[in-house]
Parts: C-alpha cells; structure tokens; sequence
C-alpha cells in the first residue's frame, strides 16, 4: 500500500499533459527499441558491409539529423510544439518501411539521409514540451520519468526484437514504423499545444530572425562550453548501441542474444534506478554530477579493452549505466535552464547537435579503428575521451556561478 501511496503522490505532482506525453513517447520508444540494437547487425549482414561502411551511414545520418533537429528546433519555436513532433513521427514512419523494403545498399544511404532530415524534426519540440509544462525544480526529475519510460521500452523491446530478428528483419521496420504512427495520433488527439504565449505586445518573430536567433545560442559561451564537453562524452556512449555488438560478436565470440542481454539489463536499471538517482543527486551542482557520470563512462567503457570474460563484460554495462543515469536527464535539465524562455527549442535544437556530432564521427572512427587496427583501441580512446570531458565538466564548473533554479550559470 504504501508503494501504491507513493505512486499516487507522484502522479499528482506532475501535470496531467506531461504524463501522457510520457505515454506516447513510450509507445514510440518501444518500436525504435525493437529495431535500433540489432540495426548494426542488420546491415553488416544483409549488406555484406565492414563496421567502416557502417560509420559512414551513421555519420550521412547524423550529418543531416544536424540540420533536421535545427530546423525542427527553430520552427518548434515559432509554429508550436504539437506539429513538430507530429511531422517528425510521420516521416519517421515512412522512412523507416524505406528503410526496411531496401535492397540495395545505396537505398539504405539515401534513408539515412532523409530519416536524420525529416524524423529528427520532433526531438528538439519533445523535449522543449517537457520544458514547458514542468517547474524549474522539476525539470531534471521529469528528464529522469522520460529516460525511465524509454528504458522501460528498452527493456522490452530488445527480447522481443531479437525474437523477431530471428525470423525476419523486416517486421522489425515495420512495426517501429507502425509504433510511430500510433504515438502521432496520440499526439494529436491528446496532447495539447505547450509553446508559451507571447508577452502582450510582443512581436511574432519572421521566419528569418527565428533561425538567426541560432546565433544567440553559439554566442553563449557557457552553454557552448558544455556543448563541446557533451560532445566528447556522446562519443564515448554512442560505442554502447554501435561498436560495442560487433566487437563482441567477432573479437569475444558472443553471441548477439547476449549482447541484447546487456542492453536490457542497462534499461532495466534506468527502469528500477534512474528517479531515485536523480532526486538524491539533486543537492549536488549538476556540473559535478555529470563530470562524476563521465569519470564512469572512463571505467566501464575502458573495461571493454581489458576483460575477456562475460561476467566483466556485465559489471562494465553496470558502471556505465550508473554514469549514464547520473549524465542526461541532469544535461537536459541544464540546457532547460540555461535557455531563455522563447528560445527552448533551439537551444534543445543545439543540444541536438552533441548527440549528432558523435554519431556522425564516433562510429565511423570507431569501425576504422576496427577494420584496420586493433580493436582495443575503441575502448582506450573511449576512457581518454570520457576522462577529458569530465576534466572539461569540472573546470566549467569552476568558471561558472551555482546553477539553481532561478538563475543560469555565467562566467566569473
């Protein structure tokens, strides 16, 4: 009872919208679970293609996902929350069944082109919504609720992908595919409008000044600071849903059943762990938490390196997780802070760009490493790079004031 107790004051402190936001995202986030493990498989095997092949459809991606989260970011801004993410679920629908009926490997790079462009449009408005409809204080709890559903389809959604990977990869396309259209009608009939109304006698921006307004982000250099440390640790992560499968596969022959088996258990912890992490590192700055989040990333990615044996192969997925749990939902708390008001989207938009710029290079240097030097290097690079970046964490956090909920940091 008294867990039930909880779950009820829990319920109730958040807005109604924010939880059937979470709703629609988990029905989302578990068809994209069924697909994205298996992904790197998918393509090495159905195309006959080395790990360096697979970098560079990472990077065509993530390339154009750049420009796709900028425009998403900016017209979230200007024409609402609601549509963005609606447009990017359909053409993300679309695309993937592209991707799935492909025969050719030249297909599949045009789909990863169009996929980074158009279904990359809704994550900076998803994630400005979120903004919008919490307090300050709740911001970095409600990132956390948002990473535990996700990871809760995570949990669920690899088993039952590798089920039906068994039989045939294209169902996996297609019901991700059908995923995205269920959630685009829950946004639509469910989900109102968050974007905040404009102050009496405040001006519609022209589309021309709401992209320049892009400018006003690059200039802040607190948040561009972050941005390049974020980057250098995105790196470092992104090896978990891309190198780390095939690496395991060819070089420790595991069997890809048990590297789904790590995936799960790293949602299944965000799943159990993620909230009461983030309500208890909540009196400590969030720059020291992230750089203590990195410090792990080093340790549990480096491990990769140096072990042999499927029981330390685990114990690296569980430090990881731990630093994982500690990193994002506190950096998106922080963008949302660090943001003006009318400006969320983009700046999520920029926020956007730390994750699309390690998937355009980290698997690609990552597979290069693979193909043609020794593998081990993926996992000593990893813990140089992690290592740097909470270096990098630490010392903005010495240039900066207290983050708190009233005021942005700025430098000394």
């Amino acid at each position: 009872m008294t867990s039930i107790v909880k779950l009820q004051r829990l319920f109730r402190e958040y807005p109604k919208q924010f939880w059937l936001l979470l709703g629609a995202s988990f029905v989302d986030g578990l068809g994209g679970a069924l697909l994205f493990p298996f992904f790197t498989l998918y393509v090495t095997a159905r195309f006959d293609v080395g790990m360096t092949t697979v970098g560079i459809i990472f990077g065509i991606f993530s390339i154009s996902a750049i420009f796709g989260s900028a425009i998403g970011g900016a017209l979230s801004d200007r024409l609402g929350r609601k549509k963005m993410i609606i447009f990017g679920l359909i053409a993300s629908a679309l695309i993937t069944l592209l991707m799935g009926f492909a025969h050719d490997i030249q297909i599949f790079f045009v789909a990863a082109v169009l996929v980074g462009l158009f279904a990359n449009m809704g994550d900076p408005a998803r994630q400005a919504m979120v903004a919008d409809l919490l307090k300050p204080e709740q911001r970095a709890e409600g990132y956390g609720l948002m990473r535990v559903v996700m990871n809760l389809a995570m949990t669920i959604g690899p088993a039952i992908g590798g089920f039906m990977a068994a039989r045939s990869y294209l169902a996996l396309f297609i019901t991700d595919a059908v995923a995205s259209t269920i959630t685009a009608i829950i946004v639509l009939i469910f989900i109102k409008e968050s974007l905040p109304e404009k102050a009496e006698g405040e001006t519609h921006e022209s589309f021309l000044k709401t992209f320049a307004g892009y400018a006003v982000a690059m200039k802040d250099r607190v948040f561009m600071v972050f941005i390049a440390a974020s980057i250098l640790i995105t790196i470092v992560y992104m090896q978990m849903n891309t190198t780390l499968s095939v690496y395991l596969r060819d070089f420790h022959k595991t069997p890809p059943q048990y590297y789904g088996y790590l995936i799960s258990m790293n949602a299944l912890m965000v799943v159990l762990f993620q909230f009461v992490i983030t309500r208890k590192t909540k009196r400590f700055r969030p720059l020291y938490v992230i750089a203590a989040g990195a410090f792990l990333y080093g340790i549990g990615f480096g491990m990769y390196g140096v072990v042999n044996s499927y029981a330390f192969f685990i114990l690296a997925m569980l430090i990881i997780t731990l630093g994982e749990m500690l990193i994002v939902p506190v950096s998106q708390s922080v963008v949302s802070l660090l943001a003006p008001e009318a400006m969320r989207g983009r700046y999520m938009a920029v926020f956007g760009f730390s994750w699309a710029i390690p998937a355009a290079v980290g698997p690609l240097l990552a597979g290069l490493i693979m193909d043609y030097g020794n593998p081990d290097w993926v996992w000593y690079a990893a813990f140089i790079s992690a290592n740097l970046s909470a270096a990098l964490f630490l010392w903005l956090s010495t240039r900066t004031h207290k983050l708190d909920d009233e005021k942005a940091p700025a430098f000394s």
